[in-house]
């Protein structure tokens, strides 16, 4: 891979590990090697790209105040340390980028919110939003309420599964080893470096090794991740993190194992809409609407003649034409009796009939396939 395909990317997604970004012994943030990706994340923000930091670090910072370094916690010591370390890790990354001009927000994210689809839709129009207005989220598991039925327990997937849900093009996971090994290189001298993947076939999966080998953030999160990436169109790299400025290494040629999709995000998403995701209503829309839908658009709420079913902000369902023929599929942006109230009627006027201001289509074409 080339360093254009760092450069050129739309939205990138930097992963980074606790280990990369925080002292074991004295549990202090390493500062130096913050203030120098932050200079590659600066750079990268003036090129114009859409950034995203996933990052870990929130409960080894807090163990120090709260007296807990070197000890094994439970569950709530852990939520305990992670409520009180997320805070100063935010402040960090904002001292640091705030340098560059750059303005820094904090999303907290648990399982629920990547498959609840209703939470899935706000957390991704959240992060469109600060994404267009040039802002950097900086995202984190959200350690103070997930349980440990519920937790990603790393990461790694957690940066996946951001990726699939703001339609990121590449992510960059920085590890402390410098990609994809035939062998584990620490205990086998022949391992060879995999340069790239364009499928995780069983043999890849068998190159991760099992948990209780490399924990819970080792290889096969890290592979698992590269699956959820490669499904919805999003490039992945494994890169090594130690080096100061590694993401400027990784375009200049740095070592590391790039997943490969077969399809770009756009296409991925449209994919899964299409072939996974069940209707749970039908909405029957005017002449100049399937006109509109076929040529690319958004559906407003001016077109809707007809709504049945009873579903949610965030369900699936079908547009069909006057006759009958279906013409699209496609995730609502609300509820089906507040179509029921603003249908027909303009865009601007959906505050005064619904008393809140909601998105302007009923179906964002992002979230929209035609013919389906």
């Amino acid at each position: 891979m080339s360093a254009a395909t760092i450069t050129k990317a739309k939205r990138l997604i930097v992963k980074i590990g606790s280990a990369l970004l925080v002292d074991d012994e004295s549990g202090k943030l390493h500062q130096a090697w913050l203030d120098a990706i932050c200079e590659d994340i600066a750079e990268a923000h003036a090129r114009g790209q859409e950034i995203v930091i996933v990052t870990s670090g929130a409960i080894a910072i807090g163990r120090g105040p709260l007296g807990m370094r070197g000890k094994k916690l439970r569950l709530e010591e852990k939520q305990a340390c992670a409520a009180t370390g997320q805070m100063r890790l935010t402040q960090a990354y904002q001292n640091t980028l705030d340098r560059h001009g750059i303005t820094v927000a904090q999303v907290l994210i648990t399982l629920d919110d990547t498959e609840d689809r209703r939470r899935y839709l706000n957390a991704r129009n959240t992060l469109d939003t600060l994404l267009k207005l040039r802002a950097v989220p900086v995202i984190n598991e959200n350690d103070s309420v997930a349980t440990a039925e519920i937790r990603f327990g790393d990461n790694d997937r957690l940066a996946a599964r951001v990726a699939q849900m703001i339609s990121a093009d590449t992510l960059v996971l920085f590890s402390d080893i410098d990609g994809l090994y035939t062998a584990d290189p620490r205990s086998n001298p022949d391992a060879k470096l995999v340069p790239e993947v364009r499928d995780v076939t069983p043999e890849i999966e068998a190159m991760g090794g099992t948990p209780s080998e490399h924990g819970s953030g080792g290889m096969i999160t890290k592979i698992m991740a590269a699956k959820i990436c490669m499904g919805a169109g999003c490039r992945m790299a494994i890169a090594p993190g130690r080096q100061m400025r590694p993401l400027k290494a990784l375009i200049e040629g740095g070592r590391c194992t790039w997943f490969l999709p077969a399809a770009e995000p756009r296409a991925a998403r449209k994919s899964w809409i299409a072939g996974s995701v069940q209707t749970l209503g039908v909405i029957t829309v005017d002449d100049g609407a399937v006109n509109a839908l076929k040529n690319g658009k958004s559906l407003l709420p001016a077109g809707v003649m007809e709504v049945s079913g009873d579903f949610e902000r965030g369900d699936a369902i079908q547009v069909t034409a006057k006759d009958g023929t279906v013409i699209a599929k496609g995730l609502s942006a609300y509820a089906a009796e507040d179509i029921r109230a603003i249908k027909g009627h303009k865009s601007d006027a959906i505050e005064k009939v619904l008393g809140y201001r909601g998105r302007s289509e009923i179906i964002h074409r992002d979230d929209l396939v035609v013919g389906a």
